[in-house]
C-alpha cells in the first residue's frame, strides 16, 4: 500500500514518527510531506527521517489562510507520481490533498472546533465533508458524526507511550546540572496558528516575574517559539530539539502556555501548570480529563493564579512521585496509539467498520 503523511508541527512529526517506522517494517511504501514550520525540520533531521517540505508558511494568521490553496497545489505536485492510496494527517491540508488525488483520507485530530470558534471552527467544519475517517481521542467533547472514530488515547501516547519512550538520563549532562540538581521547564508559544485566533497566553512580564520568582527555588530553563526578551535568553534550553521529552521528564515542573507539551508532560508524571485563553467553558476535553479526572496537571486563564501555583509546588518535597503513581493510572486507562493508527490505516476501511461495530477492539492494543 501507498500511504502519505502530513505533519506540520514538531509535535505531528513527533506523533506520527513511530508510525511511519511500523508501516515501513511492515512492507507499506511511505511518504511524509513536513511543512518548514517552527522546529519540525529540526526535528525531523534529527530523528531521521526521509522527508519533502510543500510549505513554508507565513508569518501571520491571515498569511496562513490565504497560502493554502497553493500549499495544497504545491502537496498534489509532490505526491502525484508517487499515487497514495491512503493520506494521513491532522486535518487540512491532508484532507484537500487527498480528495484532488483521489485517494482514502484519514484524519487524527484532537484540537476541537468548539475551542475557538472564529477561523478553526470554520475551517474544521469545510475539510470534515472531504475526510474519510477522523480519529480524536475518547475525551473529545464533540459529535462529529458518522465519520468519527474516538479512542482511548492521546495523540502524545504514540510516541511517549512505553512501548516507545525510554527516558535518557544523559539529557541532564546536557544541561549542566549538579547529581540531583532540580529544575523547572517554562515552555511559551507563538500563538501564530490559525487556531490560536484570539489566544494569548503569559505576557513578557509575565514571564520575566516567572524567571525571577521560580529561579528562588530551582534552576529555570526556557523553550519559546517566540522571540525572548534579551534578559531572559540565558535561560534558554541548551539540548536538542528531539531530546526534549527528556528535558520533561526529568522536570520537576512544567509551566506554559502551549498545549501539546502539557499533555506531554502529563503523560511523563510531571506536573504542569497550563495557562492561556483556551481554558474555560470551551477547552478541549483533554485538558479537562487530564485536570479532574487524572490530576496530572492545571489549568488556567490568569497567569498570576498560574504563577501562585506554580511557586507553591515548586517548594515541595516528593512532587515526583505522586505524580510518577498519576501517570501509571493513566497509562493503565488508555490505549498504545502508534498500534492502533498502524492497524486502522493498514486495514482501512475495513477497520473502520469493525470499530463501528464494536468500540471495544480498540482495547486489543493495550
Amino acid at each position: 500500500m501507498k500511504i502519505a503523511v502530513f505533519a506540520n508541527t514538531p509535535a505531528q512529526v513527533h506523533l506520527y514518527k513511530n508510525i511511519v517506522k511500523r508501516l515501513e517494517e511492515r512492507g507499506h511504501d511511505l511518504r511524509l510531506l513536513l511543512r518548514d514550520y517552527g522546529e519540525a525540520r529540526e526535528v525531523a533531521s534529527e530523528l531521521n527521517l526521509s522527508y519533502t517540505i510543500y510549505s513554508k508558511p507565513k508569518v501571520s494568521k491571515m498569511g496562513k489562510i490565504l497560502s493554502l490553496p497553493r500549499d495544497i497545489i504545491v502537496a498534489c505536485r509532490k505526491l502525484q507520481n508517487f499515487k497514495p492510496d491512503i493520506i494521513t494527517g491532522m486535518g487540512v491540508y491532508d484532507a484537500f490533498t487527498s480528495a484532488l488525488l483521489r485517494a482514502k483520507s484519514v484524519v487524527f485530530n484532537d484540537s476541537e472546533p468548539i475551542s475557538n470558534k472564529v477561523f478553526y471552527s470554520t475551517q474544521f467544519k469545510f475539510y470534515l465533508h472531504f475526510v474519510d475517517a477522523i480519529v480524536t481521542p475518547s475525551s473529545f467533547r464533540q459529535d462529529l458524526g458518522k465519520k468519527h472514530i474516538r479512542v482511548n488515547s492521546y495523540k502524545e501516547l504514540a510516541y511517549l507511550h512505553p512501548n516507545y519512550y525510554k527516558p535518557d538520563e544523559s539529557i541532564k549532562e546536557i544541561l549542566g546540572l549538579e547529581d540531583d540538581e532540580e529544575y523547572v521547564l517554562l515552555r511559551f508559544n507563538a500563538f501564530d496558528a490559525v487556531h490560536d485566533f484570539g489566544i494569548s497566553g503569559f505576557s513578557i512580564d509575565d514571564k520575566i516575574r516567572l524567571v525571577n520568582e521560580l529561579e528562588k527555588h530551582a534552576k529555570v530553563f526556557i523553550s519559546s517559539e517566540s522571540k525572548l526578551p534579551e534578559k531572559l535568553e540565558k535561560y534558554r534550553l541548551p539540548a536538542p530539539k528531539s531530546r526534549i521529552h527528556d528535558v520533561i521528564y526529568y522536570a520537576k515542573l512544567l509551566v506554559t502556555d502551549t498545549q501539546t507539551m502539557t499533555t506531554e508532560a502529563g503523560i511523563l508524571g510531571t506536573p504542569a501548570i497550563r495557562c492561556n485563553k483556551f481554558v474555560g467553558k470551551n477547552d478541549m476535553g483533554n485538558f479537562i480529563e487530564l485536570e479532574k479526572k487524572y490530576g496530572l496537571i492545571y489549568n488556567y486563564r490568569d497567569p498570576e493564579m498560574a504563577t501562585k501555583k506554580a511557586l507553591e509546588l515548586v517548594k515541595e518535597n516528593n512532587l515526583k512521585k505522586e505524580w510518577r503513581e498519576k501517570r501509571e493510572k493513566l497509562l493503565k486507562d488508555k490505549i498504545d496509539l502508534t498500534a492502533f493508527m498502524v492497524w486502522f490505516i493498514e486495514n482501512f476501511p475495513e477497520s473502520f467498520k469493525e470499530l463501528k461495530e464494536n468500540p471495544e477492539i480498540q482495547w486489543r492494543f493495550k
